[in-house]
């Protein structure tokens, strides 16, 4: 039981990461005051922690059902990280910019997408927690999933709410070269989640052992 507990605790640590979440959300949240961007930081989270348990619960039906694969959801994934990467590099955010927006209408999209979706809750992490609830072979092991899906989503959503102070410390120049930085890590990581989703793909489509 434990070792399952520490599977399913790192697993899903690993795939939410947490501390990799706070340069993007220190970068979208730049024109906010602080009042709004705590609630992009709940808001974000609440969405991330929906999203994970619909998953953990009904994800196995949802796929069914759509036919839908985790390797497809890997390769949208990936395209989606790539875009928000590139903007990172260049030290911009094309959603930076309010145009007709208010300062609200945007802290609320923000938290949604890409805040809450892809980056706190990615195709990493819902295939995380609907494969470890097919591997929970109890009503116990459930719940630890569950359990690890609620003490991570409140880590993640800590450190959001610390991450300003940080981000302040740093300064607009040591935050630009943090931004490019965290550009460069987003698109390795969707080149990888790209490639990982597509190779089965491929390799399905070829009858490829």
């Amino acid at each position: 039981m434990f070792e399952f507990a520490l599977l399913a605790f790192a697993s899903l640590f690993t795939m939410v990461n947490p501390i990799g979440v706070i340069p993007v959300y220190t970068a979208i949240t730049a024109n906010l005051t602080p009042q709004e961007s705590r609630k992009v930081a709940f808001k974000a989270a609440l969405t991330a922690f929906l999203i994970l348990m619909l998953f953990a619960l009904t994800g196995r039906f949802i796929f069914q059902f759509f036919g839908i694969s985790a390797n497809s959801l890997r390769v949208v994934g990936g395209v989606i990280f790539f875009i928000m990467g590139y903007e990172l590099l260049q030290a911009r955010l094309t959603r930076t910019q309010f145009d007709k927006e208010t300062p609200q209408e945007y802290a609320s999209d923000i938290a949604i997408t890409p805040l809450g979706i892809p980056v706190i809750c990615g195709p990493g992490a819902i295939a995380s927690v609907i494969i470890l609830m097919d591997q929970a072979k109890s009503t116990l092991e459930s719940g630890i999933v569950l359990g690890s899906i609620v003490v991570i989503i409140g880590m993640t959503h800590l450190l959001l709410l610390a991450s300003k102070q940080v981000m302040k410390l740093i300064g607009e120049n040591g935050n630009k070269v943090m931004m490019r930085l965290m550009g460069l890590i987003v698109m390795v990581i969707a080149v990888e989640f790209f490639f990982s989703g597509l190779k089965p793909i491929l390799r399905d489509i070829l009858m490829i052992q």
